[in-house]
């Protein structure tokens, strides 16, 4: 270990581990859902805002491309200065970009700058990166076979903040009437609150820092700074096929639910859906996503996760005017995803070094940020010029190599042993 770590890492007796993980467990918990509240209050009108600053409805659609952006170009330098001094100084500095996105959104708000605005949207992006980060400090102590299930339960407590954020954002908008602030930007003004607040709750709660708890217990072999470098990183995943099916498995899942998700919206305003319809159907997916991860983690599968998001695009994109069967559709949708999301992390996780790992998560959230920002970009040129099915059977054909790259990384694994 570096001197630095020497600094920051706390001795831990085995036997308090148990305890150590619960703890640290809460706190990743109380941390994820005041994340969750923050990105979900700013983000809820975010579209809203870009008209208004803009000008125009064509580009509304940046904002939330400038947060997908500022997340996956975060991702990696996050992940460096995590593999260098830990979890918590990467999650407190992610959370105060956050924060400092949201303040740079709401002044671009008062000066009607849109370029302002997206740089702003871009910095907001940090805290969606912390809230991916938090999974993998859940399973930094994990045993091995728990992993799974430490995973999806710091993603369950997302839906609180998801949930909530969207209701308070009309009211946030509203407290800043009077002080001469676009009620549209009131949310990103509530935001900054909550991201500072959770990066105090992380600065003060996350000790001992459960990546450095996990690095001392790992063998004197994996403890060099070569190991842990980003490079590392990479080169881990390259070398194992077994994360390079999770990274494959996460980017997959996350751009086709990212895809379908962004224009469902624009598919059931074209068949008459109100917006209060709309809003339930994207209630409804978000609880897919993180309400049932729990369930997710014990049934953790990547062919469950390619079964529920295939069942989805075929419901989502077969359903023309039935907003019943597009609902459950995108319900379907937000479970896939959870399952290739908890299966994936966990996977990766567990098929890279201990002192790789950091970095290596940090690359598959950049990869899953990435790719996700060109579905989401692509979805709306193929609805334009196709149709809502044939964005739904493009989803679907992500499928396929998936499915079978999974079979060939498991009977090559069995072919070994």
């Amino acid at each position: 270990m570096t001197s630095v770590e020497r600094q920051l890492a706390v001795p831990v007796d085995a036997a308090e581990i148990p305890a150590l993980r619960r703890r640290i467990t809460a706190v990743l918990i109380a941390g994820q859902i005041l994340g969750g509240l923050g990105v979900a209050t700013g983000i809820a009108l975010a579209t809203v805002l870009a008209k208004q600053v803009s000008g125009t409805e064509s580009l509304s659609g940046l904002a939330p491309t400038a947060t997908v952006t500022g997340t996956a170009v975060l991702s990696v330098p996050l992940a460096a200065l995590m593999t260098a001094r830990g979890r918590r100084p990467g999650l407190v500095l992610a959370y105060l970009i956050g924060a400092s996105g949201a303040g740079v959104v709401v002044v671009a708000a008062c000066v009607g700058s849109f370029p302002l605005l997206l740089l702003g949207m871009a910095g907001f992006g940090a805290a969606s990166s912390a809230n991916l980060q938090a999974r993998f400090a859940a399973a930094d102590l994990a045993e091995p076979q728990r992993r799974a299930r430490a995973i999806s339960n710091v993603v369950w407590a997302t839906t609180i903040g998801a949930v909530l954020g969207p209701n308070i954002a009309a009211p946030a908008g509203r407290s800043v009437s009077g002080l001469g602030i676009p009620e549209a930007a009131g949310p990103f003004l509530w935001a900054a609150g909550v991201f500072l607040l959770s990066a105090l709750l992380v600065a003060v709660l996350l000790r001992p820092d459960p990546l450095l708890t996990a690095r001392a217990l790992a063998p004197v072999e994996e403890q060099s700074a070569q190991a842990r470098s980003i490079r590392a990183g990479f080169a881990a995943v390259a070398a194992s096929p077994r994360a390079r099916l999770a990274l494959v498995t996460v980017a997959v899942s996350h751009t086709a639910m990212v895809s379908i998700m962004s224009m469902t919206p624009v598919d059931l305003g074209h068949h008459g859906a109100s917006i209060d319809l709309i809003g339930l159907v994207i209630s409804g997916h978000i609880a897919g996503m993180y309400a049932f991860s729990p369930l997710m983690g014990r049934l953790s599968g990547i062919g469950l996760a390619v079964g529920l998001l295939a069942c989805a695009a075929l419901l989502a994109g077969t359903a023309g005017g039935s907003h019943g069967q597009i609902a459950a559709g995108l319900f379907v949708l937000g479970l896939g995803w959870s399952s290739g999301l908890v299966s994936g992390s966990a996977l990766l996780t567990d098929s890279v070094p201990q002192a790789a790992r950091a970095a290596a998560q940090g690359v598959s959230d950049l990869t899953m940020n990435t790719a996700a920002g060109l579905g989401g970009a692509t979805a709306g040129l193929v609805v334009a010029q196709a149709s809502y099915g044939w964005l739904n059977l493009l989803a679907a054909c992500l499928l396929v190599p998936l499915g079978g790259l999974a079979l060939f990384t498991r009977r090559r694994g069995r072919s070994r042993r």
